[in-house]
């Protein structure tokens, strides 16, 4: 249980920052979908380029990030290893990033951004910035540091969405009111305002690399070629793992650009409107963020102990109890949640429930992927997620011209679905851990039986009131069977558990 207590503890520590890191960044959809200023074009095409951004990301960190709290932990590399990772990735970024600058003009073509080449030349900064941080990044957490990590973090976003108001709802109504207002020496009102969302977040990178000059500065002209080999090997098959994932997570925007029929600028509407609905599902996104940043190093750290199995088998019960929750609390309060973007794009929301369920099942692969990274044979992560985005490119290939954006959503269902049931099977013949697997079967499908209770009784009466005021009720029913199952486990947790009888 002490290993539950500091999983808990960490999850907390990174899952506050996390989540009010994230939370404020999610406040730029409604930022941003409210504003005159910006089309709903634009924010699809924004849309589009910040689906394109985290796949270059992962080719630029090549799955070093998790060699780094896989190797950590050995004692003959616990002085090189920071060193080693850090140059390794800062001189292939230099590498990458005159590359990607060299050959901008497919990722214009992707993003729909060949008429504003600045915001394609911003983005290469971008990405080349935030590699850099990642490594220190992972120094705080495997260093168990999240006060910095939160600090660091919280810092940049808010920086981030103060700019972004800035430049699209500050500087239109000053130029409005006076164009020869002091606001008119840096912003055009006929610029793409995108350029104004990627300068703000050009900033923050510059301002997330600076607040991390302590720990770049502990990098030392030390490198360690024997590890670094080991860690290629252990990182390359993460490398396809990670570009599968992107591909699964944010390739359907892409797609829906590209295979849905109508015009241009329609297209880039449908993608607006799937992509600020996607963004309602962020309950159950910031969790899993905040669990994955305390979870991956304490999941390295558990293997050394004794029966690291039954602690691994204890938080994924703990954490699908967590995100079912979660489910009840966005699919039964959707009239809330949908007031964070525009009215024109509420027309998506019935995707919401789709996705939601697709991020619980994303959330449990995670949890399910610590067999291959453990066992070293993270070669059957790349299977397992190649057979994901097989799902993803099929299913959106063939569906989206009939049914527009629901085939995203359908498909992120499916594909996550498969993912972790193909880890699950192969990882207990592999690495067997003791699931659960019936129990939490059973509260899944509770949560989803109950959301279409509430669905159908809504249907019969809709006004709003009611419908909150059912989905307290059936929250808090599915809290007391919880209680009820789980009393002797709650009851063992620090704080909540001496109020549990």
């Amino acid at each position: 249980m002490s290993g539950i207590k500091k999983l808990a503890g960490q999850t907390i520590w990174y899952g506050l920052s996390s989540i009010a890191a994230r939370f404020i960044s999610y406040l730029l959809t409604p930022l941003l979908t409210y504003s005159s200023f910006v089309k709903t074009a634009d924010f699809g095409r924004q849309s589009l380029l910040y689906s394109a951004i985290p796949v270059l990301s992962v080719i630029f960190t090549y799955g070093f990030e998790t060699a780094y709290f896989r190797f950590s932990g050995r004692e003959e590399y616990k002085k090189s290893i920071y060193s080693t990772s850090f140059l390794s990735i800062f001189v292939s970024t230099i590498l990458l990033s005159l590359v990607l600058w060299q050959f901008r003009t497919p990722f214009e073509k992707i993003t729909g951004f060949t008429d504003v080449p600045l915001i394609i030349q911003l983005t290469i900064f971008i990405i080349a910035i935030d590699t850099l941080s990642r490594i220190p990044f992972a120094k705080l957490r495997q260093e168990d540091r999240p006060m910095k990590y939160a600090f660091v973090n919280i810092t940049g976003i808010l920086c981030n969405i103060l700019l972004v108001w800035f430049f699209v709802n500050y500087c239109p109504a000053k130029y409005e009111q006076n164009p020869n207002s002091w606001v008119s020496i840096f912003f055009n009102p006929d610029r793409n305002p995108i350029v104004y969302v990627v300068l703000a977040n050009l900033i923050q990178s510059i301002l997330t690399l600076l607040l991390l000059s302590k720990e770049i500065r502990m990098v030392k002209l030390q490198f360690d070629t024997r590890l670094w080999k080991e860690m290629m090997v252990y990182a390359l098959p993460l490398l396809i793992v990670g570009l599968g994932g992107i591909v699964n997570e944010t390739f359907d925007r892409l797609m829906l650009k590209a295979w849905l029929p109508g015009t241009e600028i329609y297209r880039e509407e449908q993608v607006g409107i799937y992509n600020a609905c996607y963004k309602l599902s962020l309950l159950i996104t910031l969790f899993i963020q905040a669990f994955r940043m305390g979870a991956e190093p304490f999941f390295f750290k558990q293997a050394e102990g004794q029966n690291p199995q039954r602690t691994y088998a204890r938080v994924m019960k703990f954490f699908v109890i967590v995100i079912t929750f979660m489910f009840l609390a966005v699919s039964l309060f959707l009239p809330v949640w949908e007031k964070l973007i525009g009215p024109q794009y509420r027309v998506g929301v019935k995707i919401v429930p789709i996705l939601l369920l697709a991020n619980m099942f994303l959330g449990i692969y995670y949890n399910l992927t610590i067999w291959f990274k453990l066992s070293n044979k993270t070669i059957a992560g790349t299977y397992i997620t190649l057979t994901g985005t097989a799902i993803t490119l099929a299913f959106n290939y063939f569906l989206i011209p009939h049914i527009g954006y629901m085939a995203g959503a359908w498909a992120t269902f499916l594909c996550y679905g498969t993912m972790m049931v193909i880890c699950y099977q192969w990882g207990q013949k592999e690495y067997r851990i003791p699931y659960a697997t019936k129990k939490l079967m059973a509260y899944i499908v509770i949560v989803v039986v109950l959301f279409f209770l509430h669905k159908g009784i809504t249907l019969l009466y809709p006004k709003i009131w009611f419908q909150l005021m059912l989905g307290l009720l059936l929250s808090g029913a599915y809290g007391w069977f919880i209680l009820q199952v789980e009393k002797k486990e709650f009851q063992k947790l620090p704080v909540i558990g001496k109020y549990i009888h």
